[in-house]
């Protein structure tokens, strides 16, 4: 068997991206949901506005709905005619020389076009008096002034937010059409991983992968099936792909995606699937495995914990962005680097880092510490990738570095 792991066939991180947008597709089907649970999910059709936003002229503020036509420069002096409350409105005609009290949201009147804050005026029982300079056609939110019935109210596809949701229920949209979720089963590998909480025997450890993994998948866009920790036993192993490929559109493992003794993912996948390995030219996360089993997407992660996340965040997070035809170009910019970095050229590295603004508006950036692939306490502390090219030395403080924060995409 050939040592891909050892080989010098290094692939870049773009390459990779690239294989795996060529070979995958948007997922197919749609469905309705109710807008309390809605966020996060992805539109998956167009929503056209069902009424004009807003449907009514209505006041910016609480203050006194008037005429333009009755402003003086030196001042005036209107008579008051009543009150349009929000949700209750003034409902006889404005006449020329009155004017009504009015609360933020309600009905401007007719024959009324501007409205003045209530704290400019002096009111005397139902004489208001008006400052001068007062300007006319103020304060006042047309009809269709945000969205015209007919047009585009979002667009798809869109990963709907909290304004969304807003800006659908003032539109009286309650059901929304978006994509189904992908439906993705993940497990560790590994002889040696034991359950959190059991008791351990030498050369054991506790299987924190499967926890980073399950939080990193927490999205309301998947959903998520949790298959536990399967021991290196071929039969084990195939079984366990076999059937979650039938009921699954994308599966995750951890561990065994090296080509050791013990690894037998490959060996597996090169009868169930067609299923490449990689060398990755980045640290952390060398070896990686993706492709197909039958209409299954499969994504074989390193083991080291580190690995698992940074190749996730990096590969299978635009992969699964890919399914639900959203943006994956993360967010990167460059950042003054006040800590000394060590890089050996060969490997695009993502070492963790901690970005912070300065007073100034300065972006800075420092190591969050030890770089190891198995170092789980810096890569805690960090909020940001410090991205340093394939070919590029040690890092002098005080240099600019490529910097992306931790799970922002355009």
């Amino acid at each position: 068997m050939k040592d891909l792991c050892h080989s010098d066939a290094l692939i870049s991180l773009d390459q990779a991206l690239a294989n795996i947008s060529s070979a995958i597709s948007p997922l197919r089907g749609d469905e309705m949901t109710k807008l309390p649970i809605a966020l996060g999910r992805v539109l998956s059709t167009r929503c056209i506005a069902p009424v004009d936003l807003p449907a009514f002229p209505n006041s910016s503020m609480d203050g006194y709905a008037f005429n333009s036509a009755d402003i003086q420069q030196a001042g005036f002096s209107l008579t008051l005619a009543g009150i349009s409350w929000a949700g209750r409105p003034y409902e006889a005609k404005l006449e020329r020389g009155q004017c009504v009290r009015i609360f933020t949201g309600a009905v401007v009147p007719s024959g009324a076009d501007s409205v003045m804050m209530q704290e400019l005026v002096e009111a005397h029982d139902s004489t208001i008096h008006f400052p001068a300079d007062t300007k006319g056609l103020q304060n006042v939110r047309a009809i269709a002034e945000d969205v015209k019935q007919g047009e585009c109210l979002l667009s798809a596809p869109k990963q709907l937010t909290a304004i969304d949701l807003g800006l659908l229920a003032a539109a009286g949209i309650y059901e929304v059409q978006v994509k189904r979720k992908i439906r993705i089963a993940f497990f560790s590998t590994g002889d040696e991983l034991r359950p959190v909480g059991s008791k351990l025997s030498a050369g054991q450890i506790y299987d924190s992968n499967r926890y980073s993994l399950a939080a990193l998948l927490n999205n309301p866009c998947h959903e998520v099936n949790d298959l536990g920790v399967i021991a290196d036993d071929k039969t084990a192993i195939r079984q366990s792909l076999l059937q979650a490929s039938q009921s699954h559109d994308v599966i995750i493992t951890s561990g065994g995606a090296s080509v050791g003794d013990a690894d037998y993912i490959k060996e597996i996948l090169d009868e169930i699937g067609q299923v490449d390995f990689w060398k990755l030219a980045i640290k952390p996360g060398k070896p990686l495995a993706f492709g197909r089993i039958q209409d299954c997407y499969f994504f074989g992660l390193p083991g080291n914990p580190i690995s698992v996340i940074a190749t996730y965040q990096q590969i299978v997070t635009p992969a699964l962005r890919h399914l639900t035809a959203l943006s994956s170009q993360a967010i990167r910019f460059k950042a003054v680097c006040k800590s000394a970095l060590y890089k050996t050229p060969g490997r695009q590295e993502f070492q963790r880092g901690i970005l912070h603004q300065t007073d100034s508006g300065e972006y800075q950036v420092i190591s969050a510490g030890k770089q190891g692939s198995n170092i789980l306490s810096a890569s805690s502390r960090a909020n940001c990738y410090i991205i340093l090219a394939r070919e590029q030395a040690n890092v002098d403080s005080g240099e600019q570095v490529l910097v992306e924060p931790f799970n922002l995409f355009l």
